[in-house]
């Protein structure tokens, strides 16, 4: 189509030139040579959390986790960019040494959704992103599609705490394809779709008919559609790019049987887990992390190990997707 040919040209005249600078000539985004080179010649780009890195496991495991996963995006064909915020500037796609910097602060980098990328920028301090906000980094630059382990939700008690992570809105006003195992099985799937739903997002789910629930493949609920190829999901992306709806894709991709925890083994760590956060007033952008960690001990590491895995499996398919989507957009243009 003539509209990708122009999008080509404009990121190509985008990454030549510094992004976004202040006044005083500082640029607040730095885009890796090797991510600005591809976005600006429409190749293939992964974009990637680093909350993950940081909050998610311990050093060093999490540094050889998201070199791991870097490594499966390249094996299948795309870049990936992975997001974070240092020093003040957002950065997208990091250096090996950004990577074990990130790595070693681990939760002193501030976990950053959209709603705190100002104040870590004016501060000049040290983010790892959430959903949201690397949502908002890859949409800005022009990165189509992000891959995760799974998406923040409603939390469980919702209803009364009004507890729901901004990655459910942000997937409403940002058109980004995200790649997850589905929602973390600690929260509240079924209020989760439905808010999906109220916010007009396309939720469909990779080759089954049920929605993923992040460490399990089945959470009982039946998925709105349906796609069973890397083609499929590239043609639904570039359909909803092409009819301008201004909202995400959220792509649910099971966690592979072989690493699929016992969903009851899992589901009754959970449960003490969210009655122990209660007792201790672990609310808001702490719960989820409590709540993982909590959960991994209870069940001697193998819930650790089933994210991994699957984080693992999403990198290899969110890279095939964004494959198909490169060679769909040139051979249109």
């Amino acid at each position: 189509m003539a509209s990708w040919a122009l999008s080509r040209i404009t990121n190509l005249q985008k990454h030549l030139n510094p992004t976004n600078p202040t006044p005083k000539g500082e640029s607040l985004i730095k885009i890796s040579p090797e991510v600005s080179e591809a976005l600006s010649l429409g190749k293939a780009v992964v974009a990637l959390e680093s909350t993950i890195i940081s909050h998610g496991m311990p050093y060093p495991q999490n540094l050889e986790t998201a070199k791991a996963v870097e490594e499966i995006v390249r094996q299948n064909g795309a870049v990936p960019a992975t997001i974070a915020i240092l020093d003040g500037v957002s950065c997208i796609g990091l250096s090996v040494e950004e990577l074990e910097r990130l790595a070693i602060l681990g939760r002193k980098a501030r976990k950053t959704a959209r709603r705190d990328i100002a104040h870590v920028i004016a501060t000049r301090g040290n983010g790892a992103t959430t959903v949201s906000a690397t949502m908002f980094f890859a949409s800005m630059v022009g990165i189509p599609i992000f891959v995760t382990g799974g998406i923040g939700g409603v939390h469980r008690h919702g209803e009364s705490t009004m507890d729901i992570s901004s990655d459910l809105v942000e997937l409403g006003r940002t058109p980004v394809a995200v790649v997850s195992a589905g929602v973390k099985s600690i929260l509240d799937i079924s209020r989760t779709l439905e808010y999906l739903e109220t916010q007009g997002v396309c939720v469909t789910a990779y080759q089954t008919s049920e929605f993923p629930a992040f460490f399990t493949d089945k959470s009982g609920f039946k998925a709105p559609s349906r796609v069973d190829s890397p083609e499929e999901c590239a043609r639904l992306i570039d359909t909803s790019s092409n009819l301008k709806l201004g909202t995400g894709i959220l792509i649910g991709v099971p966690i592979p049987s072989e690493h699929s925890a016992s969903g009851k083994t899992i589901e009754s760590a959970i449960q003490k887990a969210l009655k122990e956060a209660r007792e201790k007033n672990i609310t808001g952008s702490a719960e989820t992390p409590f709540l993982l960690a909590r959960v991994n001990e209870l069940t001697g590491g193998a819930s650790l190990a089933s994210n991994i895995a699957l984080v693992k499996n999403n990198a290899r398919v969110g890279a095939q997707i964004a494959v198909s989507l490169s060679q769909l957009r040139e051979q249109s243009s």
